[in-house]
């Protein structure tokens, strides 16, 4: 555990050390986001973050976790020089480069929510909705179909059909094809894993940087 925690450690002083000779203020408008000073605040599922050079400061002045200082990094880090292009909306392994995490991203987020929430969809509509999420048509039919702001460039959409007598309760999560063009396909799994987590947090009060349970 000490190891692990001292990896860690390491890689976000390194991705700390990178931010700190970023242009934040030419990065602000391509991305979505606010600079005050020498932080950077980027909205993640709504919630305000602050990259600061100490580190990432999340809801309730605590400190981000890993997962999440990691995704923040990368969209900063990551930042196009353009707009990228493609408003259509796929599943993860749709991208191309996203086969070697397709497994993981599905075992660590589409089917906990299929999971955590099959019987559940009244439940799973109010958790969508504390993160920030508003239902969308999208041209779907299901149950529930609801799309988030991951970040300001990065849409995500929670496609989701709950149990009934002949099939159980899917969740297909989907992106923005000009997703790819913000953060790596590592990050965009990411991104979907804690929404998960957070999502099955967020179905009962208080939300899991108050509970200190849920965080990444």
């Amino acid at each position: 555990m000490i190891q692990k925690s001292e990896a860690f450690d390491r890689i976000i002083a390194d991705y700390l050390q990178q931010i700190a000779g970023l242009d934040l203020v030419r990065r602000a408008d391509r991305l979505g986001i606010a600079v005050e000073g020498r932080q950077a605040v980027i909205p993640f599922f709504g919630f305000d973050h602050r990259v600061t050079p100490e580190g990432v400061v999340g809801p309730g002045g605590r400190p981000a976790s890993h997962a999440v200082s990691v995704i923040l990094f990368k969209y900063l880090l990551l930042c196009p020089d353009a707009a990228p292009t493609g408003e259509e909306w796929v599943t993860y392994k749709d991208f191309k480069d996203a086969a070697p995490f397709v497994e993981g991203f599905l075992n660590t987020a589409e089917r906990p929510v299929a999971k955590d929430f099959a019987g559940r969809s009244g439940e799973l509509e109010s958790a969508c909705r504390r993160l920030g999420g508003r239902q969308a048509a999208l041209g779907m039919t299901a149950d529930l179909v609801v799309r988030f702001a991951a970040l300001p460039k990065v849409p995500l959409a929670l496609v989701f059909n709950d149990l009934d007598a002949d099939f159980p309760a899917a969740c297909t999560l989907l992106f923005q094809r000009s997703a790819q063009g913000y953060l790596d396909m590592e990050c965009l799994a990411m991104c979907a894993m804690v929404m998960a987590r957070w999502l099955r947090h967020h179905a009962a009060d208080p939300p899991p940087w108050e509970s200190g349970v849920g965080l990444l």
